[in-house]
């Protein structure tokens, strides 16, 4: 007779120092650190989005690393690349419901057919849990900013370098330029 036991939160905050993990299917999955262009991409997103925080205090730009706890059935947590977040501020502890807006940047190994149906699989409980936008950002292929919206999930606006990427509705005048993601 086996027993199994589904990771916690408890899990969730002993993850080593400077650990990242989320729970996805009662399981702590962690992640591994990223390389130089994703981190750097994701980075200056959090710069931007906390440039925008300070002139419209509307909400709170977070960077990557941070928790976020969901309720969904297959799901107990977030920990987006970059975020804004509208709900209350938690102090040490993880922060409850999902952001407004998330930002998943590609690292090497998220190309592939698993690895698109993980994102896919991981948009869709963004939206679940009450996310508005979903910034799939890749700096490694393809040079795209792809911007999936829970009013219309399956089909992304896609932004080249050259361009200027939005976050409407989940972030309203908050625009950053693709270009930027490769400074």
């Amino acid at each position: 007779m086996s027993i199994e036991t589904k990771a916690t939160l408890e899990d969730l905050y002993r993850v080593p120092e400077n650990g990242k993990a989320e729970i996805v299917n009662g399981e702590l999955v962690l992640m591994s650190p990223t390389g130089f262009l994703p981190g750097r991409a994701g980075g200056e997103i959090y710069v931007s989005l906390r440039e925008y925080e300070r002139r419209t205090k509307s909400g709170y730009a977070l960077p990557d690393n941070v928790g976020f706890i969901v309720n969904l059935p297959n799901r107990r947590s977030f920990s987006p690349d970059a975020a804004f977040y509208t709900g209350k501020p938690t102090g040490g502890k993880f922060l409850k419901g999902a952001p407004v807006f998330a930002t998943e940047v590609r690292s090497e190994n998220d190309y592939g057919d698993a690895a698109e149906e993980a994102m896919a699989t991981k948009r869709r409980d963004y939206f679940a849990a009450g996310t508005l936008v979903v910034w799939d950002v890749d700096v490694l292929k393809e040079e795209v900013v792809r911007v999936y919206r829970a009013s219309n999930p399956e089909q992304p606006q896609v932004y080249h370098r050259g361009e200027v990427a939005e976050a409407e509705p989940a972030v309203p005048g908050w625009v950053m330029a693709v270009e930027a993601l490769f400074v």
